[in-house]
């Protein structure tokens, strides 16, 4: 386990609390990642909180920022897809 000095962070006026970036990186922690804080006496233990579902969440949110697009605009692009892989997988509907 790597180990580091202790630090000191200032709470911010809405409660906002800056974890120093050595700490973050030593707990794989990026922009947008959850936390557990567990009191403990008087002291808080911060830990990363790894749930899949919510980090899946997360990069898809990512992408869809990186990429520029709208939500509905990624949509249509899914149902053109779609149409697409149908018709080379089926082929054209038969009229009855």
């Amino acid at each position: 386990m790597r180990t580091t000095k202790s630090s000191v962070a200032e709470i911010k006026a809405r409660g906002q609390l800056t974890i120093p970036k050595k700490m973050r990186e030593m707990g794989n922690m990026d922009e947008g990642s959850v936390v557990s804080i567990i009191p403990i006496g008087d002291s808080l233990f911060i830990t990363p909180k790894r749930l899949e579902l919510d980090e899946a969440r997360r990069q898809l949110g990512r992408l869809v920022k990186a990429s520029g697009l709208s939500i509905e605009k990624l949509i249509d692009g899914l149902k053109e897809e779609r149409a697409v892989l149908y018709k080379e997988t089926y082929g054209t509907k038969r009229k009855v």
